[in-house]
């Protein structure tokens, strides 16, 4: 009997020796008794990697067991498991030209599209590009709406039911910004591109549209805008064609910005309760179906998107240098 209990406490050791201890930051600010119910109080937010420049558009791969995520400074998608850690997964990423292409020419939001393919939202080349993870090289999607380039995709989503691809549009990947020579579409808009590969634009009238995520049902499109004097999250009825109905203010994080909370509204995710997790004004808050407040994980850095990966329950955060998770008792719509 002595012997199996050295045995199994041998085992217990070893398998504790094997789990990575992960430094952590920040916290968990619970506004609202609901977001107890979605993340533990004994959840902790875990810093994997650091040192990167600007961390966004993370992404899980389902059937690799992996995460991808741009640093879009870098030009350079990253590569991370619990296995492997990090590595580098494509460079260049976002601009394939020569010389240089401002400070962010790289990817930036990543999503898998029904076919398994990585889509990315390129800065450098402008574009909305498709590309298999294994063998192939890049198709664009889109470059260019009625005639004229886009000023630098942003983020990007798929939709479950129609399949088009919905896109945003704002400036911050051009080498001057809004006052770039170059840029040749006036407006910062919402785009879609459809099955058959048009491309229309669904909405024109926001100033600096950023993430976007489809509710569970795929009925809804939330829109997140990066103004600083109009920092809110809009949501937007889908049409049985892929168009958009009007929209209606779902939060308004302004508040948050003018208390110099750091951030502003950027990616976002759903869980499958509706639920909406947004990158934002303090890190991460997380809002009800009706735009309620429920908290906020605070990240303590400008915080830029977030995914749901391994299981479905786990967030993984891009915070400016640092590549973060978090445990939640929830799951990701449509995991």
């Amino acid at each position: 009997m002595k012997t199996y209990i050295t045995l199994s406490l041998l085992l217990t050791y070893l398998t504790m020796r094997a789990q990575p201890t992960y430094p952590t930051l920040g916290k968990v600010q619970y506004d609202d008794p609901r977001l107890e119910k979605l993340i533990p109080k004994t959840s902790q937010l875990e810093v994997l990697a650091s040192g990167f420049v600007w961390s966004e558009g993370p992404v899980w791969i389902k059937d690799g067991g992996y995460l991808l995520f741009s640093d879009v400074p870098a030009n350079t998608v990253y590569r991370w498991s619990e296995k492997d850690g990090l590595s580098e997964f494509l460079k260049p990423s976002g601009y394939t030209g020569r010389g240089t292409y401002g400070d962010e020419p790289g990817s930036n939001g990543l999503t898998i599209d029904r076919q398994g393919r990585l889509i990315s939202c390129e800065h450098g080349d402008r574009r909305v590009s498709a590309m298999p993870l294994t063998g192939g090289g890049k198709i664009t999607l889109a470059d260019r709406y009625e005639g004229k380039r886009f000023n630098s995709p942003n983020d990007v989503v798929q939709h479950a039911g129609n399949g088009s691809y919905y896109f945003t549009d704002p400036p911050y990947g051009m080498p001057q910004k809004e006052k770039d020579p170059t840029r040749e579409i006036p407006e910062f808009g919402v785009y879609r591109i459809a099955p058959d590969g048009k491309v229309t634009r669904v909405i024109a009238d926001l100033t600096r549209p950023n993430g976007l995520a489809f509710s569970p049902d795929g009925g809804t499109l939330y829109v997140a805008q990066s103004d600083p004097d109009k920092a809110i999250l809009m949501a937007y009825p889908v049409k049985s064609d892929g168009n958009l109905g009007k929209g209606k203010l779902l939060y308004d994080a302004t508040p948050l910005v003018k208390k110099g909370l750091q951030g502003l509204p950027d990616g976002l995710k759903v869980d499958k309760a509706g639920n909406i997790w947004t990158t934002g004004p303090g890190g991460v808050l997380i809002l009800s179906p009706e735009g309620t407040l429920l908290g906020r994980i605070e990240t303590g850095q400008a915080t830029a998107n977030c995914a749901w990966g391994d299981d479905g329950s786990i967030l993984y955060i891009t915070a400016d240098s640092y590549l973060c998770r978090i445990k939640t008792s929830t799951m990701g719509a449509g995991w």
